[in-house]
């Protein structure tokens, strides 16, 4: 199946010079949306897993389903001043702007071994932010999954030596 003709390149959004990958027609597509997380099931169903960590907020609709296809615990990475209990954090730059991330305090220990789900990596910062927080708990990430990688922004670089799998890639150029 061809993931990438389900992913619609809007220019100019959230800013000019930007080229967004919506993932919004592969996720209303039930065939597209199923062919996805099963592939992502499978590089994962023989892992020794302790859970699915999942980036807010596009990186729940896959971390979640794969969380419970795994049969392991989901835990969340979000904003910052969106967990209501005590958290450790991470700042972090976008291609269009810096944030926060946060995870409770008591999401891992020391012995988990984890995976890292989101939509997509463009220039790194999400991901290498959302490692630095489980590195910060002890836990140890096996590997950071994605549906799309955006080759040209240099995430994957950024990111290592932390391990990568995405579904899709495109070239900045790409439509």
């Amino acid at each position: 199946m061809d993931l990438k003709s389900c992913i619609r390149t809007v220019v100019d959004y959230p800013k000019a010079g930007i080229r967004f990958r919506d993932i919004t027609p592969l996720l209303q597509d039930g065939n597209s949306l199923r062919f996805a997380v099963d592939r992502l099931y499978h590089r994962y169903q023989n892992t020794a897993l302790d859970g699915v960590v999942a980036i807010d907020s596009r990186g729940f609709l896959f971390g979640s389903t794969l969380a419970y296809l795994l049969g392991v615990p989901l835990i969340p990475i979000r904003k910052k001043g969106k967990l209501p209990f005590h958290a450790v954090n991470a700042k972090y730059e976008m291609e269009y702007g810096t944030s926060t991330l946060e995870m409770h305090i008591d999401a891992l220990d020391g012995g988990s071994n984890v995976i890292i789900v989101d939509d997509l990596i463009a220039t790194g910062g999400t991901l290498k932010a959302s490692v630095e927080l489980i590195e910060k708990l002890g836990a140890a990430l096996i590997e950071c999954a994605v549906i799309i990688e955006l080759t040209d922004l240099g995430g994957r670089e950024k990111l290592s030596p932390s391990p990568l799998f995405s579904l899709v890639t495109f070239r900045e150029d790409e439509m």
